[in-house]
């Protein structure tokens, strides 16, 4: 019965996924050639210049060889770049490359329309819905 599911929170996120997923897919998946946790990673690179794979995989909960087989093929687009750690020689850091970052800034804001469009929400809705998601991802042992 439905109506049970209502109080499901993971139900309604899952709802809410079917809908923020086709918003990606149209305005930045299928233009920028890009999947959802191409973008996260892209995203978080760009957010924390100098971070190590070991870093980004944590941040998402997934192993490093998962996030070194990203990062290569976000190396192999030319949107993100190694360089070898200045504080420990045996570690790379990541950087988006410009192309990288210009291409993070068009999807972002290309998503938020998307969003704002599409869900209707007032811009104090759109706040809070964001405060009470991150409470949610916050619940995530160790964050």
């Amino acid at each position: 019965e439905e109506a049970r599911l209502q109080a499901v929170i993971g139900y309604q996120l899952a709802q809410a996924a079917i809908v923020t997923d086709g918003v990606f897919t149209t305005h930045a998946g299928a233009p920028f050639e890009l999947r959802p946790v191409e973008y996260t990673v892209l995203t978080l690179i760009a957010e924390n210049p100098g971070g190590s794979l070991a870093r980004i995989a944590r941040a998402l909960a997934v192993t490093a060889p998962n996030i070194t087989v990203m990062v290569d093929r976000l190396e192999a687009r030319g949107l993100v770049a190694r360089e070898q750690s200045a504080e420990d020689r045996r570690s790379q850091v990541l950087h988006t490359t410009a192309r990288g970052t210009e291409l993070v800034r068009k999807a972002t804001e290309r998503i938020i329309e998307g969003e704002k469009a599409t869900l209707g929400l007032s811009p104090g809705g759109h706040a809070m819905l964001l405060e009470l998601l991150h409470k949610v991802a916050c619940a995530r042992a160790g964050r």
